[in-house]
């Protein structure tokens, strides 16, 4: 998947169907990332969340990683970052990760884009450039268990999945299970706020 295509409209795209709600989601952990001192952020788009945790943190070394080259140019537009913000236009399926002994892991709706098996490969590679005790901020859409809140989150997810299908040739076409990936590489969460009728989740998962 590479989202070049709606680059410049994504961030638009997001407010008319969800207003701030995503937004909120990504900077729902924010305050309590100022002690992390190596961030890998994957997929992490236009670069609003990376701004605002810069302003928080600023000294924290970041390796930034997308496959859109326009997604990574307006996210280098979003603020005068320094040396200690790096760019990578590299797929993380296949690509070599840049770096290692991250203490901080974000993927803020990022993961929903990878089949099961590719979220377990995905996974085990990231985790094996973890420092100890790193956490790994997760912003997702999720579907409740039953109810009516149920089926309006699937009418949402299978909405999306296919238009971003015909907008970038996104092949997986339903949620993932990244929990299980992410216990099995030692990972477990400590905090969990859902939002939106069950639509929405924020994650801070923490590896033992």
């Amino acid at each position: 998947m590479n989202c070049d295509r709606i680059a410049p409209w994504y961030r638009y795209l997001e407010y008319l169907c969800f207003g701030s709600a995503l937004h909120r989601r990504r900077c729902h952990f924010l305050p309590q990332l100022c002690d992390a001192s190596k961030a890998l952020m994957l997929g992490e788009g236009d670069g609003r969340f990376l701004a605002e945790f810069v302003a928080l943190n600023a000294t924290a070394e970041i390796d930034y990683v997308d496959a859109s080259a326009k997604m990574l140019r307006l996210a280098a537009a979003q603020a005068s970052f320094g040396s200690h913000v790096r760019f990578h236009p590299n797929d993380v399926l296949s690509d070599p990760l840049p770096g290692a002994g991250y203490d901080l892991f974000v993927t803020h709706f990022f993961l929903d884009c990878f089949t099961d098996d590719e979220v377990m490969q995905m996974v085990r590679r990231v985790a094996e450039s973890a420092a100890p005790r790193a956490r790994w901020i997760v912003s997702e859409f999720r579907e409740p268990e039953d109810g009516w809140r149920r089926w309006r989150a699937h009418a949402w997810v299978r909405g999306l999945y296919f238009a971003f299908r015909i907008w970038t040739g996104l092949r997986t076409q339903r949620l993932p299970d990244y929990a299980t990936a992410l216990t099995g590489t030692g990972f477990q969460m400590q905090s969990e706020e859902i939002a939106s009728a069950g639509l929405l989740t924020s994650q801070m998962w923490e590896r033992s």
